[in-house]
């Protein structure tokens, strides 16, 4: 598990979207297991990754649809165990429609946890070997943070994991935590580390928990 932290606007999520591959890499090189991104076609590259953000999209479909976007060919039956696995069954089956249920133009008809646990399960069938979560609970409110957290500790098992967090508590535990700054890696290591080498990251750090001067 990767994070990148930082101030806002600082490149945080253009780093996502380029690892992505939603945009084209203008200057540089990224590579997947040793080969360019130039070299891999999109649609190769793309069933290697799943990207989670604060702006879910959801299609105009029903539920069962959506969540099958991750992998078209799967049975009724796996996209409802992924469902369960990620919190979401209980809701479904509480709507008049249940995994027939219409979404609605983006999601319209779905709370904004709601929609965020659909990508979620999405994610979870697709089983891509990267995640990208960009700010993935950023807009949640406490009570779906916890549901969100535990599905997305689910599906983040066995995978290369890159985080996008503002809110620092989520990836202290990060085998590494990337300082970003004007578009720069500012500095790079494990959270301890980081307070004692990186006065941006310790700043972000009290910000988020008041816990200045504890570490001085």
């Amino acid at each position: 598990t990767n994070a990148f932290v930082g101030l806002s606007g600082g490149g945080k999520s253009t780093i996502a979207k380029l690892i992505a591959g939603f945009w084209d890499i203008e200057k540089g090189n990224i590579t997947l297991g040793g080969i360019s991104y130039k070299d891999i076609p999109l649609k190769q590259l793309y069933e290697q990754i799943s990207f989670v953000s604060q702006d879910n999209f959801l299609f105009d479909g029903n539920i069962r649809e959506n969540i099958r976007m991750g992998r078209p060919e799967a049975t009724n039956e796996e996209v409802e165990k992924i469902a369960k696995e990620s919190g979401c069954h209980e809701f479904i089956m509480e709507l008049e429609n249940g995994y027939e249920s219409e979404v609605g133009k983006g999601g319209i008809n779905l709370s904004g946890g709601e929609r965020q646990r659909i990508t979620i399960a999405r994610a979870m069938l697709k089983n891509s070997p990267i995640l990208i979560f960009d700010e993935a609970t950023a807009y949640i409110d406490p009570e779906n943070e916890y549901l969100i957290q535990k599905a997305l500790d689910k599906l983040m098992e066995n995978k290369t994991v890159i985080v996008i967090a503002h809110r620092l508590s989520t990836i202290k535990e990060s085998d590494k935590i990337f300082v970003v700054n004007s578009g720069n890696i500012e500095a790079s290591g494990k959270h301890e580390n980081l307070l004692k080498i990186s006065n941006t990251y310790k700043n972000l750090w009290f910000a988020h928990t008041g816990e200045e001067g504890q570490n001085d």
